[in-house]
């Protein structure tokens, strides 16, 4: 093995680890591009077939953007919280049926909008009515997180990946259902079977009053018709076997400025609340793939694909499922499917052999929190933006013991704080106050109750030094996509 090929194995594994472990907390992108930089000013790559394979990803970045758009305008207009809430209100206080219809629901989304949207937008939703149920969340949290991936190869349009995997060679729609109809039917009610499984002893209990529903603005009412025409839209252009990135685009970006021109807004809070830095990261990773092929082992490793399949299809098929689920769990499966795209293109494999690839690369992210960037976003979703802040007041003196009796609130405080993250919400210190009556989606249910006692009384104490009480302080941006939230015990310090 030459160095260049040693280099650009090493730049693009390190790159691959920086984008699943992200050290020092910096976006996914940042790690993505910096490894395709490296190799074009290394000149291990040139620069000119680097542009080339940064544009073959031209249909996923339109697609991505098109399925970003609708996603945002449908959570800003209520549509995913009016379909928690209906899922509450539908399930006759039975908690096994809440966890059917939350399922139900969770695979439309995934297979009209993506998975993605099901773990960013859906999961949030779902959390804060099922706390006003009065169920433990869990249960309904995880189904988000495993139908995001067990159905996302119903269709073309349920998971990026797909149009990652299979490029300029995506079957007709009928095609792909012929291939993918009973897979997906047994990943989806196998996945079911387990969850309701594992899950059973969380969900015997009663579901608590439904939470008065609220009304589906106008706004929302045409995002969702919106959404529905999107569809027909994409399903009969992959029938025609055209490709789905431009008219994903357009329809986004369609139903996006006729929600915006019948409330009279700007478009900038929308554009502000997408996260672009997908299209970077992305792209960075068609360049390092095309670095590697560019050493000729991706293309000994198609030759070596070609042979077995040519050998045993059925053979070849099951094994490189198996491996590339597993790989997908190292190294996240959207470098996994660039690099399964390219090998498989390359080696002009059966269209079955694609397929179990494909299922591999969708599926196999079930197995760990690492396997897929829609599992990224619901174990770590961005704090919402411009939320405010108040700072308590700080007393006038304080002694070591008292030192020793904060430290030990604000370890409480922080520990309660971060596993609320943890569970996929998005707990600010603001929100420690009592929320306006009526509302079932405030946060505030399950604050400890020595948080409160602490918080109420250094209010209530009075300070001989300059009352900070009244100080806020705003984010302005919500953190880049990817980038943990600020630490919010940084706000709210106790000390006595």
């Amino acid at each position: 093995m030459s160095g260049a090929t040693t280099a650009t194995w090493s730049i693009a594994g390190l790159a691959a680890i920086g984008v699943v472990v992200r050290p020092w907390n910096l976006p996914e992108y940042v790690w993505a591009v910096a490894g395709a930089a490296l190799l074009v000013g290394l000149d291990l790559l040139p620069w000119r077939e680097a542009v080339a394979a940064a544009a073959k990803g031209l249909d996923v970045y339109y697609f991505l953007v098109g399925m970003m758009l609708l996603a945002e305008v449908a959570r800003r207009e209520g549509l995913f919280d009016w379909l928690a809430t209906a899922a509450v209100r539908h399930s006759g206080k039975s908690a096994s049926r809440l966890f059917l219809i939350v399922y139900i629901v969770g695979t439309i989304v995934t297979v009209f909008l993506s998975n993605d949207a099901t773990a960013v937008v859906l999961t949030p939703a779902v959390y804060a009515a099922t706390r006003a149920a009065g169920v433990e969340p869990l249960p309904y949290l995880l189904v988000c997180a495993f139908i995001a991936n067990a159905a996302s190869f119903v269709l073309p349009i349920s998971n990026p990946a797909n149009l990652v995997v299979f490029g300029a060679g995506m079957p007709p729609l009928i095609d792909w259902l012929r291939y993918f109809a009973l897979p997906s039917a047994v990943s989806i009610a196998a996945t079911y079977v387990l969850l309701r499984f594992s899950q059973r002893a969380l969900l015997g209990g009663q579901v608590a009053d439904a939470p008065s529903s609220p009304m589906l603005s106008a706004g929302g009412k045409i995002v969702a018709a919106g959404i529905a025409m999107t569809a027909v839209v994409l399903l009969g252009a992959s029938s025609r076997g055209q490709s789905l990135g431009l008219p994903t685009a357009i329809c986004g970006a369609v139903v996006t400025a006729i929600t915006l021109a019948l409330r009279r807004q700007s478009p900038r809070p929308v554009l502000a609340d997408i996260s672009w830095s997908v299209i970077p990261l992305v792209g960075g990773l068609f360049v390092l793939v095309e670095g590697l092929n560019h050493t000729g082992m991706l293309s000994s490793l198609a030759a070596t694909l070609r042979d077995a399949a040519n050998a045993s299809p059925h053979g070849t098929s099951w094994l490189a499922a198996i491996v590339v689920a597993f790989v997908s769990n190292l190294i996240n499966n959207l470098p996994m499917g660039l690099i399964a795209a390219t090998t498989t293109q390359a080696a002009a494999v059966p269209h079955q052999v694609t397929a179990a690839v494909l299922i591999g690369v969708d599926l196999g992210p079930n197995l760990s929190v690492t396997g897929s960037l829609a599992n990224h976003s619901l174990a770590d979703r961005p704090a919402p933006r411009r939320r405010t802040y108040r700072r308590p007041s700080l007393p006038a003196r304080w002694t070591s013991g008292h030192a020793a009796s904060a430290l030990a609130r604000s370890a409480r405080t922080f520990a309660h704080l971060t596993m609320s993250n943890m569970r996929g919400r998005n707990v600010q210190p603001a929100q420690l106050r009592s929320p306006a009556p009526g509302n079932p989606f405030a946060p505030y249910t399950d604050c400890p109750p020595d948080i409160t006692a602490a918080r109420r009384t250094h209010l209530d104490r009075p300070a001989t030094r300059p009352n900070l009480q009244g100080l806020l302080v705003k984010s302005s941006r919500r953190p880049a996509a990817g980038q943990r939230p600020r630490n919010p015990a940084e706000f709210w310090r106790v000390l006595e």
